[in-house]
């Protein structure tokens, strides 16, 4: 059997797939009409059907084969997405799947959701691009160098602001806090303020886990002289210890989504026609201090000092071509440490996250390790807030 031939019935089985699910969404609506229409209960039986098929049964060595010319052959989006097929083919496949691909800290390549919670690759960058709408405060982050004409990019993670719930930041918009309602490692102690956060929807509230882990905590320096020059601002990464920058460290990495998070999303997901919508509650958030670290002490980026260009008369930063629109916004954040630390020269003078304007309404966003899409991306979104205070 070709490679091609593969492929090909493959992509027939993924739309099959999708057939069994259209089949098990209208089982749902037969058992919402009157008794009188009785119909078999078929979403329970098709998913051994699909184990029993004759794809599960391949040899091992064949389909560790075929998974792994697959995983080589498919590297960028919207292409990769056959990678993500052969995990839902059945059980065997997602194990092997797995097993293959690798996270983005070894293969610098987004796959499947955790992808998003785990550190970038430590050489090159992971390069995205968000694009604002003003209109209805929303924010998308796009896997790719810039907006494509067929606007296939795929689709990273959504933001949306609201109005009457509010940001977790003080009253000068100055200090940020990012929260996550998963511990991504063992060492963090959750927040049991039940109060501190909420999730409401259009249609009725869904169930969120109770405990909301901070995970960083974003500070813009007070411009009180209101000098110019561009903004100053350290983040406290809560959830990276210093020694992952070390020689031989290594960050939190999150394997799998807990349960809660299963949970979550079934709920979200449940409300047809109705888009849920997750906030904060009112400005009052307690005083969290929710964090210990077992191996030292949390990680600190700072932003870049920029050198002021005589002859354009502004600050500069060398963005390698990822930025091209002047904007108080960009930034370019590295690790700030202490000598006592032991922490490479090489290492301290590397971009972790740089973030610019490329036109109206669209910003690059580079990462690499330690940093996750999540956490590059909630820091990115601190900067779209405006700072009277700052500026």
């Amino acid at each position: 059997m070709s490679f091609k031939r593969i492929m090909r019935e493959l992509k027939e089985m993924k739309e099959g797939i999708g057939n069994v699910s259209k089949r098990g969404g209208e089982s749902k609506s037969w058992r919402s009409r009157p008794r009188s229409h009785v119909a078999p209960d078929q979403s329970q039986t098709e998913p051994e059907s699909v184990d029993q098929s004759p794809w599960s049964n391949l040899l091992p060595e064949l389909l560790l084969d075929i998974i792994q010319r697959v995983e080589e052959s498919e590297t960028t989006w919207p292409a990769r997405a056959a990678v993500v097929s052969c995990a839902a083919v059945c059980r065997s496949w997602r194990e092997i799947t797995k097993e293959i691909v690798k996270n983005p800290e070894q293969c610098g390549r987004l796959t499947f959701p955790i992808s998003l919670k785990q550190p970038g690759p430590r050489e090159s960058p992971i390069q995205c691009y968000i694009r604002r709408d003003k209109a209805t405060s929303t924010y998308l982050l796009f896997h790719g160098l810039m907006p494509s004409e067929g606007e296939r990019d795929k689709l990273l993670l959504a933001a949306r602001k609201f109005r009457r719930a509010t940001c977790t930041s003080n009253f000068f918009g100055t200090k940020f806090t990012i929260y996550d309602s998963q511990s991504p490692c063992d060492w963090i102690i959750p927040s049991t303020t039940q109060s501190s956060r909420r999730s409401y929807s259009k249609q009725a509230p869904p169930k969120l886990s109770s405990s909301n882990c901070s995970i960083c905590t974003i500070t813009y320096e007070l411009n009180v002289l209101r000098t110019r020059g561009p903004r100053r601002m350290d983040c406290i990464l809560h959830s990276i210890p210093v020694s992952a920058i070390q020689e031989g460290g290594t960050a939190p990495t999150p394997l799998a989504f807990g349960k809660s998070f299963e949970e979550q999303l079934s709920s979200l997901t449940s409300s047809k026609g109705k888009e849920p919508v997750t906030g904060t509650s009112p400005p009052s958030l307690p005083a969290t201090q929710v964090v210990t670290l077992g191996s030292g002490e949390p990680l600190t980026l700072k932003n870049k000092a920029p050198r002021w260009h005589e002859q354009l008369q502004c600050w500069c930063l060398n963005f390698k071509g990822r930025v091209t629109v002047a904007s108080v916004k960009n930034f370019q954040l590295v690790t700030a440490v202490e000598p006592s630390h032991n922490v490479s020269l090489e290492e301290q003078e590397k971009v972790i996250l740089q973030f610019g304007k490329i036109g109206k309404d669209i910003f690059t966003m580079d990462y690499r390790y330690p940093l996750s899409a999540f956490q590059a991306f909630t820091i990115c979104l601190s900067s779209f807030d405006t700072k009277p205070a700052c500026e």
